[in-house]
């Protein structure tokens, strides 16, 4: 990411949110029903992660992996 100071904290505490809701999902079963949390935040953090790259002058993918290490590490 050419952004030396990373991702915005932001981006990455929705990263988390949908790591949480995949762990929540896995937890309980398969059904639909139990993803679709994991469905909405994923949805939200695309969204989020495409505003923002728009904004950047970035690609959506480049800002996507910046973000997921970032969740990830810190």
């Amino acid at each position: 990411m050419s952004n030396e100071s990373g991702p915005p904290e932001s981006l990455i505490d929705l990263q988390r949110t949908l790591n949480a809701a995949a762990e929540e999902a896995r937890s309980r079963g398969t059904s639909p029903r139990e993803w679709r949390p994991w469905v909405e935040a994923a949805a939200a953090v695309e969204n989020a992660f495409a505003e923002h790259a728009a904004a950047v002058g970035i690609g959506v993918d480049e800002l996507r992996s910046a973000v997921k290490k970032a969740a990830r590490t810190a």
